[in-house]
């Protein structure tokens, strides 16, 4: 079963380690771990909200929104897709993220259409 893991940050922290979460060197040794398991079929980095645009239409008219987000302290960092046996297991990879100590995990089913 293919699962997402979706390493959300917390806008406190955004840059890794500032704020007493985990540095950047422990996501680097998370990221090789994983990926030697061999389970690994894709994922993305992103660069930080304050660089991200949102776009909405209603009633024919488009507002375009420049980051960061004031509604939300959380934003998505990156991802990992994982190929695994079961939601058992994607949750023990999500535990060993260090973007799980001051962020979440979010883990969620790949659609398979």
């Amino acid at each position: 079963m293919k699962y997402v893991l979706l390493l959300m940050g917390n806008a406190a922290d955004a840059d890794c380690g500032t704020d007493e979460g985990p540095d950047p060197s422990e996501f680097m040794a998370f990221d090789e771990e994983i990926n030697a398991a061999g389970i690994v079929v894709g994922g993305f980095a992103l660069e930080g909200p304050e660089t991200g645009v949102r776009v909405s239409t209603r009633d024919a008219e488009t507002v375009v929104t420049s980051g960061p987000f004031a509604e939300s302290g959380e934003f998505v960092g990156g991802s990992y897709i994982i190929e695994v046996a079961d939601i058992d297991e994607a949750i023990a990879w999500a535990e060993k993220s260090p973007g799980s100590s001051l962020g979440h995990i979010e883990i969620r089913p790949l659609a398979d259409y």
